[in-house]
């Protein structure tokens, strides 16, 4: 058996947990966050163009998506953004991500936040 990958937030992705109202759909995607722990590569999709680095897996009904980086040397997986898929929205969890990757608030090479 695969040895486990530490889970871990950003305060990012911690704020944007708590800001979702509905206690239910926070526990789906705790749970889902922490089942990436095993084989978080085979779970989920890797991201293209400026989100190059990350991965994205599906949750809650599948409207609501995890974007994550792996640190494979380090056997620790990084949750950068949690949110929902809003097609063509300014408040799409994918161009969140990319405006917080252009403000350098989120790093893509690390995998951590700026201070």
């Amino acid at each position: 058996m695969e040895a486990l990958h530490r889970v871990v937030l950003t305060r990012t992705a911690e704020a944007m947990l708590t800001e979702i109202a509905d206690r239910r759909i926070q526990r789906i995607l705790f749970d889902k966050m922490k089942s990436l722990s095993q084989d978080p590569d085979k779970q989920g999709k890797p991201l293209l163009g400026e989100l190059a680095g990350f991965r994205s897996v599906r949750a809650a009904g599948e409207r609501y998506r995890i974007i994550y980086r792996i640190e494979a040397g380090r056997r620790l997986v990084v949750i950068m953004a949690v949110g929902i898929r809003r097609e063509k929205s300014k408040s799409d969890i994918y161009e969140l991500t990319k405006k917080l990757i252009r403000l350098k608030l989120l790093s893509p090479t690390t995998g951590s936040e700026k201070q």
